[in-house]
């Protein structure tokens, strides 16, 4: 340990240096550190020139770590996670409300967790829900979280990974919406507004087209998925619903599909975690909570709308 000590540059460099990989720019990382971004760039130089070793690659629009530098960052990530895991329990133990941090969108937040917010206190009433949230497509790492819910194919070397259910997208709609504009059967053809997420993929054109059918004559996009659904729901139009966020509302018929099209991706939904952080046995209990509570909400949404042939789409999901 004493040899490790003396061949690290100052820790205030190793905090720098891991903001600015996590942000992959100087600027961002000096607002979130209170600092210069200029003073950003003159710590970074210093660990850069303490190693001997380039850590990041310069560009007009931020930065892009080297080989080097992912090594460093990836070991950098893992220490800090644990860190704060250690710390987090400490201030558990002597609280005796336990933490559980979650890396969602935004959309999955507002509209399906929030509503069943009192079932969760109900079973978990020692817990404290922590959100990291994601406003658009959902990625990027878990590192500072217990639990991401993330589309991928599965657990790998650094994650470990549960299978939720598969991606499903339906077009949505309220039910004044879909009697005012009585939308066609073909998705295809889905008439009047459609309500798009910016960076979404996939989006409506890769999926239902409706401009080359000559049946939407308005759009509204937002970089917010949770909005999205707002909109939906308000009767502003139609977008595509991710079951995974919207079953709560087709559930309770708030919203109804706005056609039996439905798509199933080769994706797949999971809820992740990254395997150096300790197991704690909380976390597993909230993760098998949210598995069971969603398949509950996709398996009503099946029996409501057996036009949508989701047990067909749902049948291969492990």
């Amino acid at each position: 340990m004493d040899s490790l000590r003396k061949s690290l540059p100052s820790m205030n460099g190793m905090f720098t240096f891991e903001a600015a990989a996590r942000h992959g720019n100087f600027s961002k990382a000096a607002d979130e550190l209170n600092v210069t971004p200029a003073a950003v760039s003159r710590m970074v130089a210093r660990l850069e020139e303490y190693l001997d070793t380039a850590l990041f690659v310069r560009h007009p629009g931020g930065v892009n770590l080297t080989e080097s530098g992912q090594l460093l960052f990836d070991a950098i990530s893992r220490g800090f996670s644990g860190i704060g895991s250690a710390l987090r329990e400490i201030q558990d133990r002597r609280s005796g409300i336990e933490t559980v941090s979650l890396s969602v969108s935004t959309g999955f937040t507002t509209h399906w967790m929030m509503p069943r917010m009192a079932k969760f206190k109900e079973q978990f009433p020692a817990v404290d829900l922590r959100f990291q949230l994601v406003m658009g497509a959902v990625s990027g790492p878990v590192n500072d979280v217990d639990l991401g819910m993330r589309y991928i194919h599965g657990s790998d070397e650094r994650h470990e990974a549960v299978f939720v259910m598969p991606e499903i997208i339906v077009p949505i709609c309220s039910p004044d919406y879909r009697d005012s504009h009585a939308p066609q059967k073909d998705a295809k053809r889905i008439s009047d507004t459609t309500i798009s997420l910016s960076d979404a993929e996939p989006n409506w054109s890769s999926l239902f087209a409706p401009a080359e059918e000559g049946g939407s004559t308005n759009s509204m996009i937002f970089s917010d998925y949770a909005i999205v659904v707002q909109a939906a729901l308000l009767g502003q139009g139609v977008s595509l619903g991710w079951l995974n966020v919207v079953a709560h509302w087709l559930r309770t018929r708030a919203l109804v599909p706005a056609s039996d099209h439905v798509v199933k991706t080769d994706r797949q939904c999971h809820l992740v975690r990254v395997r150096e952080k300790p197991v704690r046995p909380i976390v597993m209990e909230v993760r098998d909570w949210l598995i069971k509570e969603l398949n509950d909400d996709v398996e009503a949404v099946a029996s409501l709308y057996p036009n949508l042939e989701l047990d067909r789409q749902l049948a291969a999901r492990r």
